[in-house]
């Protein structure tokens, strides 16, 4: 099986993740509520950030397939982390603002809501994190 990526330790927090495939590299630094500087993502800003890249691609397959484009959609991602012992994300809320040439039909649109909902990482996260997903279609 072929390695997806390396991680060095740089020291102070943080770390160096490299995508071996192609070579780009992201940087993570802990949180300033946890000993870091806050200066770049989290681990646990990735986990969150993953469930929303995640969906919004999958959603993007399925768009290819209908001949529809979702080019300039956002999605705001807000982690929120429990207050009690041990640490953990305890809910991601997931926000989407939809653009789509041509405009939608109700019925295409849930369907697009569902294909959100069952990407790998919404099905791979732990049950007891709380999947908040809010679509918004502006055209």
């Amino acid at each position: 099986m072929t390695q997806t990526s390396k991680i060095t330790y740089l020291g102070n927090l943080s770390t160096e993740a490299e995508h071996l495939k192609s070579g780009q590299k992201i940087i993570t630094d802990a949180p300033t509520d946890n000993n870091g500087r806050g200066e770049a993502f989290s681990p646990t800003d990735l986990a969150a950030t993953s469930l929303g890249s995640c969906a919004i691609t999958v959603i993007g397959i399925a768009a290819q397939k209908e001949e529809h484009e979702f080019k300039n959609t956002e999605v705001a991602i807000t982690k929120i982390m429990s207050t009690d012992s041990p640490r953990r994300i305890s809910k991601i809320k997931v926000e989407f603002s939809f653009t789509c040439e041509p405009a939608l039909t109700d019925e295409q649109k849930r369907r697009y809501e569902r294909v959100a909902h069952t990407c790998p990482v919404a099905l791979s996260l732990h049950p007891d994190i709380e999947q908040e997903m809010i679509f918004t279609w502006l055209n």
